[in-house]
């Protein structure tokens, strides 16, 4: 199927775009960078260089997304994200000189299949957000967030359970249930488990 690029966006050599993928106004996609099919770019967004993003998702407006991170399929990146890759940064070293790329190392976030990120949070470089997490806007996430967690505020702190819908789940008093699907999970030490 056919891709749409305004003429405004910026993708530099290398880039790979799958088919149908929408790449919105004045987005900046680097080099090498790969965007999954049926994915949308808002306008102004920037994909740094070698930055994976999967299929059928979408990045909003103004989103910042910094190599090498790793962006699984059906994830949302809302307005404004920020995820970051440097976990010390300085424009210089002690005596003065000013860094260069090979004077550190980038550590890219990773956010997996389904997840969701809120309007204006920003991800601390090395960060994993688990499948069908949730992050709530303007959050500042610096650790990583279990797979179906409601995470919100700065520092982020866990405040419950989606389901894959992204509301929150309730107790039945032996599962916790999505009250929209009518998913079933179970708790346990490590997370919670959808019931099949």
């Amino acid at each position: 199927m056919a891709k749409h690029i305004e003429k405004s966006a910026d993708i530099e050599d290398g880039v790979t775009l799958e088919d149908n993928c929408k790449i919105w106004h004045h987005v900046h996609i680097r080099e090498f960078a790969q965007i999954g099919e049926n994915s949308i770019i808002g306008r102004g967004a920037y994909v740094g260089p070698g930055v994976k993003v999967g299929n059928n998702t979408k990045i909003q407006n103004y989103a910042q997304i910094f190599d090498p991170a790793e962006i699984g399929d059906g994830v949302f990146i809302g307005p404004g994200v920020i995820l970051t890759n440097d976990i010390y940064p300085r424009a210089v070293s002690p005596e003065g000189s000013s860094k260069l790329n090979k004077d550190w190392t980038p550590q890219g976030v990773t956010v997996q299949t389904g997840a969701s990120v809120g309007a204006g949070s920003v991800i601390l470089a090395g960060v994993t957000i688990g499948e069908w997490a949730l992050v709530g806007a303007g959050s500042v996430v610096i650790r990583d967030v279990p797979s179906f967690a409601l995470v919100v505020g700065n520092p982020s702190k866990q405040i419950g359970w989606v389901g894959r819908e992204g509301i929150r789940l309730v107790s039945d008093g032996e599962t916790l249930v999505c009250p929209q699907s009518g998913d079933r999970f179970i708790e346990h030490s490590k997370g919670i488990q959808f019931i099949e």
